[in-house]
């Protein structure tokens, strides 16, 4: 029976443990490797308690053996005493054998409890065995249950990480710095130059990269070839005598218009033709 109570602790022991344990919010790894751990020294010290239990069971069998012989061998005495016709030496060796098969018959009963008994312990701890290593199967089943977890929470750490731009701010930031210090860098050497004195060289690279001329001169070929600049005196003359002798033949002067100056039309040069007679009428006019 005082095995019976050793496993009550021992389930009470394993339970307070694991609650212990839990409690501590240990690492779950660790944790049930420990409770195993607690498991196994305990199943140790059960086996060792139905061991005892098994020695008592066998110690009283011998007893309840050895009185049931002692009762046995007074009763052949018995018959010893009543062959010989001692009657009163008999009933006394009677008398011892009832001694011994009572003594017997209580034995054989605690015997046959503590036999019962260790039944049942031998059950609990087949019981407990299986259960430990169904908590070893467990273990595993829990230690890679929890591995998984780790794995998915550190994929979910690095789509975070993934999502979180700060990294990229800090390149964009960088680059903004590197453009300023390049812009500063190309100033001062710029200062640099002009502070020597060294212009010649500067004004010679301008003059090579800029020789498409200036805004004026553009705008100068827009009007050369729109007709709206003043041409020179020379060709303003030669445009006025033909002007003047336009009466000579008229096939002439169409022949003549037909060869004015690259670019223009003939509407634009009969527009010319026109405005340089008006004034030269508005001369002849004054001269009168």
């Amino acid at each position: 029976m005082e095995a019976m109570g050793i496993f009550s602790r021992l389930g009470t022991l394993i339970k307070s443990n694991i609650n212990d344990l839990i409690t501590k919010a240990e690492d779950p790894e660790k944790m049930l490797s420990q409770v195993l751990i607690e498991m196994q020294q305990q199943l140790v010290e059960a086996k060792k308690a139905v061991a005892i239990a098994i020695a008592d069971e066998k110690k009283l069998q011998k007893q309840y053996t050895a009185e049931t012989d002692k009762s046995k061998e007074w009763e052949r005495k018995a018959m010893v005493a009543v062959r010989a016709g001692d009657d009163n030496l008999a009933r006394q060796a009677l008398a011892r054998k009832q001694e011994h098969e009572t003594i017997s018959n209580q034995f054989q009963q605690q015997w046959i409890a503590q036999k019962q008994a260790v039944e049942k312990l031998k059950d609990a701890l087949r019981l407990l065995n299986n259960k430990i290593e169904e908590a070893k199967r467990k273990k595993n089943i829990l230690i890679a249950r929890k591995k998984r977890a780790e794995a998915q929470q550190q994929i979910a750490n690095t789509m975070q990480g993934l999502g979180d731009t700060s990294a990229f701010d800090t390149f964009d930031r960088m680059a903004e710095r590197i453009q300023l210090m390049e812009a500063e860098a190309e100033a001062g050497a710029e200062l640099a130059g002009e502070l020597s004195g060294d212009t010649l060289e500067s004004k010679f690279m301008q003059l090579e990269a800029g020789g498409a001329g200036t805004e004026d001169d553009a705008l100068n070929e827009l009007k050369a070839k729109m007709g709206l600049l003043e041409a020179p005196k020379g060709e303003s003359a030669k445009q006025l005598g033909a002007g003047a002798g336009g009466g000579k033949d008229d096939g002439d002067h169409g022949k003549k218009d037909q060869s004015g100056p690259v670019g223009l039309s003939p509407e634009d040069l009969k527009e010319l033709e026109d405005l340089d007679l008006s004034e030269i009428e508005k001369g002849d006019a004054k001269k009168a």
